[in-house]
């Protein structure tokens, strides 16, 4: 796993990885604009509250928006095996992704974790 680089940099250039990647597929099915919309939605929450739990208002509050966005990387993990198992699209870097999605959700697994330990 690479631990070297902050969680809110892997997630914010996870996010745009993957607003760059839907942007490009297509979505003239109404399955697609779904599945696209959903990855979206998903990708870029995970960043946006890890992002949020950088200014808690105690740790609980930590715990909870961390939580938020592990839960948040679960989902995006679920859509882009999706995408890799439908025949919507073949992309080329799906499993770089969705390695990526799965170190996001081990190193937010292990945050959580270990805050929970220091209450």
């Amino acid at each position: 796993m690479k631990y070297d680089r902050k969680i809110t940099d892997r997630t914010f250039d996870f996010a745009v990885e993957i607003v760059n990647l839907c942007s490009k597929l297509e979505k003239e099915s109404v399955v697609a604009k779904i599945v696209l919309t959903q990855l979206v939605r998903s990708a870029t929450s995970v960043g946006a509250n890890i992002e949020e739990a950088q200014a808690p208002q105690s740790r609980k509050d930590f715990i909870h928006k961390a939580s938020i966005s592990l839960k948040e990387a679960r989902e995006t993990l679920y859509w882009l095996k999706i995408l890799k198992s439908s025949e919507l699209k073949k992309i080329n870097n799906i499993d770089g992704l969705i390695n990526e999605a799965d170190e996001i959700v081990s190193v937010l697994t292990i945050m959580i974790r270990n805050a929970k330990g220091r209450l």
